[in-house]
């Protein structure tokens, strides 16, 4: 038995939801799928659904990429890491070849690939350190307003700020030295790229194991939750199971859009439209200037695939929210906790602009790009969260570690 693992008593299984918040994303999620189909298009509907998708998943599989980085750096547990690598394996195995090919079930692809440079350094360390004070990364946030979150409200909307202001300074941090955009799919070819990332990986998987067993003795098991009516439904699912459906929904969004899934582009987008509605000029910035960013900024926000899930994952979580029984939002929040989430909300806005994308853009989808800035991301932010989870006690945050207990 390992430290977190308790004696349940035998308890019947209950189905208790809340049908109320369950109801209502329900009816969002199918009236928006409608309403996109009759607008925009049916592939832009299908991936609002996948959107819903990952919210439920994110949700049910408590798939945090903040709190298994946390207990990995304060505690050694290390199963959250492990989760991530196995979903970052299955992805480059699939991800690769398609990338490789162009196309996909006949639709062109690509990666989401940018420069590895001094941008991506200083946004990432930003990033990792708004992650621990905010409470979450960018599909964290999101997830958890979804399951009722109030604090991550206000880390959503500091988010926001912090990414449309980032891109008021774009042009002074792309004129720091970096890389050109790398893809080792494209250097290396599909194969010798797969092999090297999956050494990669299982030696990262390895140095946990290594560094658990060293401070605990034996791999920590996840604490037993009591399970409801149908587990895959209502949850919990165990964190692999979370892996490899974020793994298949990723794919699901590469085949329907094209590229990767991201988050953060639609909060800078957002961001931009409400400081144009103030009467700031934010179209003439250079960054919504460009011809890349020009049109999206003119589009309504339905047309913005990434505004489109950003939204379904919202509405996925609190649907599962509520089919779990979880749906009860506490309105009372401790004022260093509120300040703790403006200043992570702000850093993971204005961190994410400058490193090319958060935990999923640049991290997940940037790895399974084959992009070398997402593993420039990956060092920098786990720096950053080190410094984060550091700083969690000075805002009255907690920083989760077993209790060492005498034989």
């Amino acid at each position: 038995m390992s430290d977190l693992s308790t004696s349940l008593p035998r308890v019947p299984r209950r189905f208790d939801i809340n049908p109320k918040p369950l109801g209502a994303a329900l009816v969002l999620i199918a009236l928006g799928a409608i309403y996109l189909a009759q607008t925009v298009s049916g592939r832009q509907a299908a991936l609002y659904i996948v959107g819903a998708l990952l919210g439920m998943s994110l949700y049910h599989a408590a798939f945090g990429f903040t709190s298994a980085w946390r207990v990995f750096i304060a505690d050694g547990r290390g199963a959250g890491l492990r989760a991530q690598m196995l979903m970052l394996s299955l992805g480059v195995l699939l991800f690769f070849p398609a990338l490789a090919a162009g196309t996909l079930f006949g639709q062109p692809v690509v990666g989401l690939v940018a420069p590895a440079g001094t941008s991506v350094l200083v946004g990432a360390f930003m990033f990792g350190i708004g992650m621990q004070l905010g409470g979450g990364c960018a599909s964290g946030t999101l997830y958890t307003v979804g399951g009722g979150s109030t604090r991550m409200i206000v880390t959503l909307a500091a988010f926001i700020i912090g990414s449309v202001v980032a891109t008021a300074h774009m042009p002074f941090w792309t004129a720091l030295p970096s890389l050109k955009p790398l893809s080792m799919v494209t250097t290396l070819g599909a194969g010798w790229a797969i092999v090297l990332n999956l050494i990669v990986f299982a030696a990262i998987a390895a140095l946990t194991v290594l560094i658990e067993r060293r401070r605990h003795g034996r791999l920590v098991n996840e604490p037993l939750r009591q399970p409801h009516a149908s587990p895959w439904l209502h949850g919990p699912w165990p964190l692999l199971a979370g892996a490899v459906a974020l793994v298949l929904l990723n794919f699901a969004t590469l085949a329907l859009s094209g590229r990767p899934w991201g988050v953060t582009s639609a909060f800078a987008l957002w961001g931009a439209k409400i400081f144009a509605a103030l009467g700031i000029d934010v179209a003439n910035w250079p960054y919504w200037a460009a011809h890349a960013n020009a049109g999206s900024l003119a589009a309504p926000v339905t047309h913005d695939v990434t505004s489109v899930m950003d939204i379904g994952i919202v509405l996925g979580a609190m649907t599962a929210a509520a089919l779990a029984g979880r749906y009860a939002p506490v309105w009372k929040v401790p004022a260093r906790s509120l300040i703790a989430a403006v200043v992570g909300g702000l850093m993971l806005g204005y961190g994410a602009r400058l490193a090319y994308g958060c935990n999923i853009g640049a991290y997940f989808s940037g790895i399974v790009s084959g992009s070398l800035h997402g593993w420039l991301w990956l060092v920098a932010a786990f720096a950053g969260n080190v410094l984060g989870t550091r700083l969690r006690p000075a805002f009255g945050l907690e920083v989760e570690r077993i209790r060492q207990t005498g034989c």
